[in-house]
């Protein structure tokens, strides 16, 4: 099987695996239309398992050339270059395979496309913010959390801020509930739907990955103003009676 190397060539062959039927339901799941989130948005109508697999075919692909393909109006197009570049990160990040200077220019590069807004859908946000920002900020002394995340958390960018909460996911899987609960504090307000489901998800991870009590915490600090489904996710995991409990507070 033939590796795809330029964008064309896997932009050619997603759109071959698409499925004009899948692209109605599609267009349909990411609400595409006038005045939802991701209106105007089109799709080649390909099932993201398929996207993957031919992601693993451009694995010797450019950081460049992937980027090229987040300027496409074709969903999955902008979905299979963000998999490209976090499989790049990935390696750039193994031990075997360290490269911190790789790590670096794939952020910086990642970041350019979510403040141009390109990354526009929670998809495409959570296939790559805890990678391409949230590990990279685990990283040496001097990648400033506050520094990368602030200006991101206040942006009225809807998919700026969601990067920033999906970015603390890496900090959560590494055992440190910090900045997730900090962002969560910090964007409990926010009008959007798709940000208190962000929200809540985090928090449940804090509970489920790193400290059911940091979690326990938070939740009796600021459940009373929370969005009931930020609350409803973030509660998810714990027992019956502490859950009722809490969601009875808003």
């Amino acid at each position: 099987m033939l590796e795809l190397l330029t964008a064309a060539d896997l932009a050619a062959a997603i759109d071959e695996a698409g499925s004009p039927a899948d692209a109605e339901g599609l267009a349909r799941f990411f609400k595409t239309g006038p005045g939802q989130y991701g209106e105007g948005d089109l799709f080649a109508g390909v099932r993201v398992p398929v996207t993957r697999a031919l992601v693993r075919r451009a694995a010797g692909m450019p950081a460049a050339e992937a980027t090229v393909l987040l300027d496409s109006p074709v969903h999955e197009h902008r979905l299979a270059a963000l998999l490209v570049l976090v499989d790049r990160y990935q390696r750039a990040t193994r031990p075997r395979t360290r490269d911190d200077a790789e790590r670096d220019a794939l952020h910086a590069r990642y970041l350019a496309a979510v403040r141009a807004g390109r990354v526009n859908s929670w998809d495409l946000v959570d296939c790559s913010a805890e990678w391409l920002v949230g590990d990279w900020l685990l990283g040496p002394p001097g990648h400033g959390v506050a520094v990368v995340l602030d200006p991101l958390a206040g942006s009225p960018s809807l998919w700026q801020r969601r990067v920033a909460m999906l970015a603390t996911f890496a900090f959560t899987k590494a055992g440190d509930p910090g900045p997730t609960l900090t962002y969560a504090q910090r964007l409990l307000a926010d009008p959007e739907d798709l940000m208190h489901k962000a929200v809540g998800w985090m928090l449940r991870e804090v509970g489920k990955r790193a400290d059911p009590l940091a979690l326990r915490g938070f939740l009796e600090a600021h459940a009373a103003r929370m969005p009931r489904t930020a609350l409803s996710y973030a509660t998810e995991h714990l027992p019956a009676t502490e859950r009722a409990r809490l969601r009875a507070m808003v």
